[in-house]
């Protein structure tokens, strides 16, 4: 079975989560910067050591605004063992980020170098999922090897899942869905607090992939959730079991 590595663990470096579509918040967390003499070096992620998705961007967080961005650009080594064309994005004043135009190879090694900071992480194997709004399934390859193809339910009308490549941000084994964080009070038609099993982050806006067993008869002909992706229990314990930080999921019409 493929496993999972660094489950939970947040790819983007202290940007604050927005409140949860489907439920829930959360603020990402980094360890103190280095220092390197006098000047604080910036935060890097992936961190040392950690293996992530091809789809996994490099994030650089500065400690102070960034005044000249290109110059802080220029600072910024990226050296891939397999060379990666890609394109520099800003988060914020402070949060620079680098991603491939498609996708990292798998199983590229990667050195950054940025002001006195130093990383050296590894892209695994290439997972990436497909969730197909119109056909209701969610379509996992690996490698170019499709190894599991599951029915799904995405968002119903007027809560209807995002179009888009999404890389998984982080995982949780459990966790309590609440509509009224994002507004909509539990007693409300459309208000819910539910308890959640095997729930995959992919968007700080709070859609996740997880399980829902009270949508299992939907899952493959509509779509009646909130913007998440339901699978049945088995299905979303497979997902949150081999997926990792940086695997890309892919929902399309």
């Amino acid at each position: 079975m493929w496993k999972s590595q660094q489950v939970g663990r947040l790819f983007l470096v202290s940007v604050l989560a927005a409140l949860a579509v489907c439920g829930v918040s959360a603020a990402a967390s980094a360890a103190p910067p280095a220092v390197t003499g006098k000047i604080l070096a910036p935060a890097l992620s992936p961190a040392s050591g950690q293996v992530v998705g091809v789809a996994h961007p490099v994030v650089v967080r500065f400690t102070s605004l960034v005044p000249d961005r290109a110059l802080a650009e220029r600072g910024v080594r990226i050296t891939p063992s397999t060379p990666v064309p890609g394109q520099f994005s800003w988060i914020d004043d402070r949060t620079l980020q680098w991603s491939p135009d498609h996708f990292w190879p798998a199983h590229t090694g990667v050195t950054v170098e940025a002001a006195g900071a130093r990383s050296q992480f590894q892209v695994g194997d290439a997972l990436v999922a497909v969730a197909n709004t119109t056909t209701h399934q969610f379509t996992v390859s690996i490698n170019d090897q499709v190894v599991q193809t599951m029915p799904a339910s995405m968002g119903k009308p007027g809560y209807e899942t995002p179009l888009g490549t999404f890389p998984v941000i982080e995982q949780f084994r459990d966790m309590i869905m609440d509509s009224s964080t994002y507004g909509v009070p539990i007693d409300d038609e459309e208000g819910y607090r539910l308890y959640v099993e095997y729930a995959t982050r992919i968007t700080w806006g709070g859609i996740f992939v997880h399980a829902a067993p009270w949508s299992v008869g939907s899952q493959g002909f509509e779509n009646v959730s909130h913007g998440c992706i339901n699978l049945s229990t088995e299905n979303a314990q497979w997902f949150y079991d081999n997926a990792k930080v940086g695997d890309p999921v892919i929902v399309t019409a």
